[in-house]
């Protein structure tokens, strides 16, 4: 038996529930494209023009959040203060100019691959992402053609409350008219795995950066590939035999 073989028994034992997947439900950065470099580049520029200096690690293990979000936490970790709903807005334009105005970030090597192994074996794509990034969201369409549409999209404008919390892949399944039990995810942060994981699906997490992999299984992932190759190559193989 293959690894995702091993993970879909043993998620089906855990629900008791046949689970035949109808739906893949998709984070964006970090996972489809390799954008993180640049995020944190941009989070930094943007925290230092604030007076706040933030390292790497912390911003990546926000990853999954909303970007407004994200500036509130920093602001209270960081100065032990809120932060109004509109400065706070203002900060995350900002850091959203920083981030389009650097080098076009690239395809997460895989990525392709693997929305199309699950596209043919006749599962929705939904994206689900905490990012309200124009300059990415307006890519797919060019990058994955027809897998996520306006109409199967979950950002950061769309939720009231993001990653961890379940609703952002509950409302991915709500789009894609399937039961948890129906759904994988695919998510390359632990606060992304977490919410797949509340939300029932079952969860695939993907290293794709400095986050190492326990970091994902501590967080709840059912399966756990060392890459995006690995993750692709191994899904289409199982995908294809059970087509």
């Amino acid at each position: 038996m293959t690894q995702y073989s091993i993970a879909l028994s043993n998620y089906m034992q855990r629900c008791h529930a046949s689970a035949t997947p109808r739906a893949a439900l998709f984070d964006m950065d970090g996972t489809l494209y390799d954008s993180m470099p640049n995020h944190v580049k941009a989070w930094q520029q943007m925290l230092r023009e604030s007076g706040i200096e933030v390292e790497p690690a912390e911003l990546l293990l926000a990853e999954g959040r909303t970007g407004t979000d994200t500036v509130r936490q920093v602001f209270m970790r960081h100065l032990g203060r809120e932060i109004s709903d509109e400065d706070c807005r203002r900060l995350y334009r900002r850091k959203a100019e920083l981030f389009t105005a650097m080098p076009p970030v690239t395809l997460m090597p895989g990525a392709q691959k693997l929305v199309k192994a699950v596209r043919d074996a006749g599962l929705t794509t939904v994206l689900v992402t905490g990012s309200g990034q124009g300059s990415l969201l307006d890519r797919l369409e060019e990058d994955f053609p027809g897998a996520f549409p306006q109409s199967r999209r979950v950002t950061a404008y769309n939720v009231s409350r993001g990653k961890p919390a379940p609703e952002p892949y509950l409302k991915g399944m709500e789009i894609a008219s399937v039961l948890p039990q129906q759904s994988i995810a695919f998510d390359n942060a632990p606060l992304g795995v977490r919410s797949a994981c509340d939300a029932g699906a079952l969860t695939i997490g993907v290293v794709t950066g400095p986050i190492p992999s326990q970091s994902l299984s501590d967080a709840g992932a059912d399966i756990v590939f060392t890459s995006m190759p690995e993750c692709a190559d191994t899904i289409a193989e199982a995908l294809n035999l059970a087509i």
